[in-house]
Order: C-alpha cells, then structure tokens, then sequence
C-alpha cells in the first residue's frame, strides 16, 4: 500500500479515516479540499489545482482524501495501487454532515481549509447527497470493484466496516 485514494460521498468519515490511515501506514496525507480550496474556502484556480494534484501522484507514496474534479478523480484511479471507497447508507450520510454541523463551532472539521464556510459547506453537501444517485451508482460501485485484478480495493458499507477495517490495518502494520 503505497498510493491511497479514499473516496465517497460528504460525511462519510473519509477525512478521519485517511488521517487514521495515514497515523497507521507512516503515508503522507493529502486532503482535496486544502488542495482544491484555500483558507476561507475559497476556490482555487482549476489550472493550480490540477498541477497540485498532479505534483502529488508524481510522488513515490501518497494518501490522498477526497473526489476532486472528475479528471482528477480519474487520473487518481488510475494512478491508486489501493482505493477505498466508503459507500455508507445515504440518511447515515445526511446525518453525519449534520452532525458536523451541529460540532463545527467545538471541533473543525477534520481536512477542511481553515476558515471555510460551514453553512454552506454543510448545504453544499447536502445538495451533493441529494444528487448523489447520479455519480455514486450501482453501476460506479462495479466499476470500482473491477479494479480488484489490479488494485487492492475495499468498499466501506458502515461503520462497523471502517472501524474493522481500521483494526485489521493497525495489526497488519504492527507485525511488520
């Protein structure tokens, strides 16, 4: 495991699980939104961003949160010897974007730009669940899990998945 994407729809943990991720495997982390965004969370231009993104799968080892723009996404897949895709319940979506609402003015979410705006992150995340039918489809999900010849892949259904997850990686690591 050396080049990482963790993937999925707003509030599925895919921040907190890449910064365990990364905490576990040694992996430098990069989180798309301090990529694509910068403080106050304001967009950055797409020319910059795609050249980051670029200068990050260039590297020999990486753990990158996040979709990005759909290039992007695609030269990430690509590029990705493990892809770890959360596909969580929608409400439990729709709840946890919620929920780092209501934590926001106590804990700041975890991989966002500093300064970004809650409000209307949280509506732009809600916005993107509501549509979400239209990229994350049965059919995506079978795309990913084709790359299985190549890749190592992991689809995420629940918590109780991520939490298993996390645990079989800590004690894989901890061996060697």
């Amino acid at each position: 495991m050396k080049k990482v994407a963790v993937f999925g729809k707003p509030g599925g943990g895919k921040s907190t699980l890449a910064k365990t991720l990364s905490e576990v495997t040694g992996l430098p982390l990069f989180q798309l939104d301090s990529i694509e965004y910068s403080e106050g969370g304001i967009r950055v231009d797409e020319e910059i961003y795609i050249q980051r993104h670029r200068d990050i799968l260039d590297q020999d080892n990486w753990l990158i949160d996040g979709l990005g723009s759909i290039e992007s996404f695609r030269e990430r897949i690509a590029a990705a010897d493990t892809l770890i895709f959360i596909d969580l319940p929608l409400l439990l979506h729709f709840w946890w974007v919620t929920k780092r609402l209501i934590k926001s003015p106590f804990i700041y979410p975890e991989g966002w730009p500093k300064g970004s705006p809650i409000f209307r992150s949280t509506f732009a995340s809600w916005r993107n669940l509501y549509y979400s039918h239209k990229l994350w489809t049965p059919e995506f999900r079978q795309k990913i899990a084709n790359f299985r010849s190549s890749k190592k892949v992991y689809i995420l259904e629940s918590p109780k998945d991520i939490r298993l997850f996390i645990k079989e990686l800590s004690i894989d690591n901890s061996s060697n």
